[in-house]
Parts: C-alpha cells; sequence; structure tokens
C-alpha cells in the first residue's frame, strides 16, 4: 500500500484529483499441443496506471516498473492537456459486498496434479476418438488489485483462479472438425468429467457430415452457442459507451419491452467463488446485482464513472479495465435465467433446423445495430428431431432483438462459460440460415 500512497501523493502535487490502480498477479499454465505437454510457464507481474484530472482533462499513464513512481506522475500530467474532458468524480470511501474470490487450495494444488489433469483429459478423450489431434491448457493464477483515489475511496481485492480447456481438432481429408470446451472456476477443478462428456458428444455429434438447410428456420443456440454470437450484439446495446455516443438502437426504450418475455438476464458480480465477481469494479464502485433485462423488458444501461457523467447518471459499477488502458463499461457476470424445457426436447420439437455451437466472425454486420453474420465453426442439423451431422460452409444472420424475440424455449440446464457467463440453451425460430453450397 506504501507505493500506492506515494504515487498517489505525488499526483496531487500536480493534479486536483488522481487515482491509482495497481495490480499482482502471478499464474502458472501447462500447455498441451499434438496429445502432450507443451509447456509449463509461470509467470509474475505487477504494475500500477494512474488517472490524474487536471484542468478539467483526464491524464492517464502506466508502467510496470515501480522504481520511478515520479516518471509515472509526470507522464500523466504531460499527455493530460490532449486527453477527454473529465465528466466523472472519483468514488469517495464507502462499505463493499462480501464477495469471496479467494481459495487457497488453489495455491497448494501442485504443477504435477495440473500436468496429469490435462494429460489424463487428453488419454481418456483419445480412448474414444484415437485419431482426434488434441490440445488443451491447465492453469491458475493468484491476483490482487488495489484502487485508492483522492477522494478517500480505497478497495483491495484477492482472487483466485483456476481454468482446463481441451481442444480437438480431426482431418477427415479435405475437412477439418473443431470441437472444444472447458471450464473455469476460482477453485480447483478436480472433475473434468463434464468436459470430456461435452467434447466426446461433439465429436459424436460431428463425424457425420450434414447439408446444411438454407431458409427462415428453428434454431438452438448451445450455451457456447449464446456467448459466441447472441450476447456480443446484445450487450453492445446496453453500453453506456454507445449510450453517450448516441448509437445504440435501445436509446430511450428503459421500461419497455424489446426481448421476448421468456427473457430475463441479470449482471451479477456479487456470487462468490465465480472469477468474474469482486467485491468492485475496476474504478472502486461498490458492486451489486442487477438486471439487465427483466422477462423482455430492458432496465438498465451498463455505465462506468466517464459514462455516467456523460450521460448524467450514476455509475453502476460496470467500470473495467486492463493495466494499460482508461476504463470502460462492460458486463461482469450475466446470468440468464433458466427455462422449464430440457435440452432434449428441444431437438425432438425440430423437424428441420440446426444448432448453434461455435461460429466465426460474429462481429460482421452492423453490430451497433444488434446485426450479426457468421459462418458456424460447429453446428449440428436437425432432422425429424434427431440429430443427423455436422453442417459445413453454413451461415448464420440475422438481429439479435429480433431472434431474442421469438424465443420458442429456453433450457432448463444451465451451463457456466468462462466464470462470466451462466446461460440454458436458447432455441429461436425463423431465423435466418444459409448454405453456401
Amino acid at each position: 500500500m506504501k507505493i500506492i500512497e506515494h504515487i498517489l501523493g505525488l499526483a496531487l502535487k500536480s493534479a486536483e484529483e488522481a487515482e491509482v490502480f495497481h495490480v499482482s498477479s502471478n499464474g502458472t499454465i501447462a500447455t498441451y499441443e499434438a496429445n502432450r505437454l507443451k509447456l509449463m510457464e509461470t509467470r509474475a507481474t505487477e504494475g500500477a496506471a494512474l488517472r490524474i484530472i487536471k484542468n478539467g482533462r483526464i491524464g492517464f499513464a502506466a508502467t510496470t516498473d515501480l522504481n520511478y513512481p515520479q516518471s509515472l506522475v509526470d507522464t500523466a500530467v504531460e499527455v493530460a492537456p490532449f486527453g477527454p474532458e473529465a465528466r466523472l468524480t472519483f468514488p469517495a470511501k464507502t462499505t463493499y459486498p462480501d464477495v469471496n474470490t479467494l481459495d487457497d487450495s488453489v495455491n497448494s494444488y501442485s504443477t504435477e496434479k495440473m500436468v496429469e489433469t490435462g494429460e489424463a483429459l487428453i488419454r481418456q478423450l483419445r480412448s474414444v476418438h484415437n485419431d482426434v489431434n488434441c490440445e488443451g491448457r491447465v492453469g491458475k493464477s493468484f491476483g490482487t488489485q488495489t484502487i485508492m483515489n483522492s477522494q478517500g475511496g480505497v478497495v483491495q481485492h484477492s482472487s483466485s483462479s483456476f481454468g482446463v480447456y481441451l481442444h480437438g481438432t480431426l482431418i477427415q481429408e479435405e475437412d477439418m472438425l473443431f470441437v472444444g470446451d472447458g471450464e473455469a472456476s476460482c477453485s480447483p477443478i478436480t472433475n473434468t468429467d463434464l468436459i470430456l462428456k461435452s467434447v466426446t458428444e461433439q465429436i459424436e455429434n460431428a463425424r457425420t457430415v450434414s447439408k446444411s438447410p438454407s431458409g427462415s428456420l428453428p434454431v438452438i443456440f448451445t450455451p457456447q452457442g449464446v456467448a459466441s454470437i447472441l450476447l456480443g450484439p446484445l450487450m453492445t446495446g446496453f453500453n453506456g459507451r454507445t449510450i453517450v455516443q448516441g448509437s445504440s438502437p435501445l436509446i430511450g426504450k428503459l421500461g419497455q419491452q424489446i426481448l421476448d418475455s421468456k427473457l430475463t438476464i441479470w449482471d451479477d458480480p456479487t456470487l462468490s467463488l465465480v472469477p468474474g465477481s469482486s467485491p468492485s469494479d475496476d474504478e472502486g464502485v461498490a458492486s451489486r446485482r442487477k438486471a439487465v433485462v427483466d422477462k423482455g423488458i430492458a432496465t438498465t444501461f451498463l455505465y462506468d464513472l466517464q459514462t455516467a457523467g456523460q450521460a448524467g447518471k450514476t455509475s453502476t459499477g460496470n467500470g473495467s479495465r486492463g493495466l494499460t488502458s482508461l476504463p470502460s463499461p462492460s458486463s461482469t457476470v450475466l446470468i440468464i435465467d433458466e427455462g422449464n424445457v430440457p435440452y432434449a426436447d428441444m431437438v425432438k420439437d425440430i423437424s428441420d433446423g440446426i444448432i448453434v455451437e461455435q461460429v466465426l466472425g460474429a462481429g460482421q454486420g452492423n453490430i451497433l445495430a444488434g446485426e450479426f453474420n457468421a459462418n458456424v465453426l460447429l453446428g449440428y442439423r436437425i432432422s425429424r428431431g434427431e440429430i443427423i451431422g455436422r453442417v459445413k460452409d453454413c451461415v448464420i444472420s440475422g438481429n439479435v432483438y429480433k431472434v431474442l424475440n421469438s424465443i420458442e424455449a429456453l433450457g432448463a440446464e444451465s451451463k457456466w462459460i468462462s466464470g462470466s457467463l451462466k446461460t440454458p440453451a436458447i432455441y429461436c425460430h425463423g431465423v435466418s440460415v444459409s448454405s453456401k453450397d
């Protein structure tokens, strides 16, 4: 804390307001290629970012060399005249929710166990599908984040993380199949059965190639599919930056029905032992659970301090940043409420349609308007209520607001994706699907 206080004191000799963002982390990752361990790497980093307000403008600088704090201050002061107009007020001292994201058992989880976790997962998959070329990683890390500002606000938070990921490639003549899944947690992942089951099922569903259908069709987005194609365009509309820029299609629509009434989405960084959680955002604003969409009604835009000031609002605690960047609005941990329809029943209900697992190029199209256009990297064709094979050369497109206004059902089971999204499968009708054949 001494170096943070020192930097803050130096900054206040030259600026009216200041904030220091300090991070330290260390982690170990085992990387696998061609079915075997390729690299075991340990990294440790520490750095500080300084944000100042001088003559009504924001100056910013960051460093990983804390031996020269005055140089950090001088850089922030030097760039301040060219920075954006400050529309923010740093948060004062406050009370933070009790959010535990530190599991000490991660520290004692040996590198030998990490290596064996990855090797066992690859070995188990190849015992069933020995023609699949596997890649993967098993990693653990610890980090501490401290924020201190000139208004008296101060918060320090430590966290742990553990991740296991498995990817496979199957080449059959000119055909290439890509599959994969993983889990992230604040605690050691000792049971990888769900990862193995998911990847195995992907391979089994995808070995047979089926001609892609075309037209306005029913589509099931798996949890991975929801993450890869639907959430990006949707959450862009709720982002405070697009609101103040005037580019969001949701401006003026808070309190209005914008999506199917089956859909409720929470932004909740207060869940313990979830990697995306924290007692505060990256600006020291206290975390809180909030509905973004409540039964299809738009309820909350997501602001950081600067965009909240520009919009004449209060920060929602959604400031997100890396060490070398200014904060910007972002969702934290998104939770999509479950429905009551089992995944298998969704499949049985479709006479001709597709399932989307992964896409390439989801950012194509006018994302600010909620549009998407992407190649289906991994998806399956459904015929008469059964999965009959993988679709190739298939493109899915549409508008996320229209698609999520045509929800047939929400899955009864949810899945965590990368520790920052928990969602069921979403079954929609009338989605545009085309084949490149």
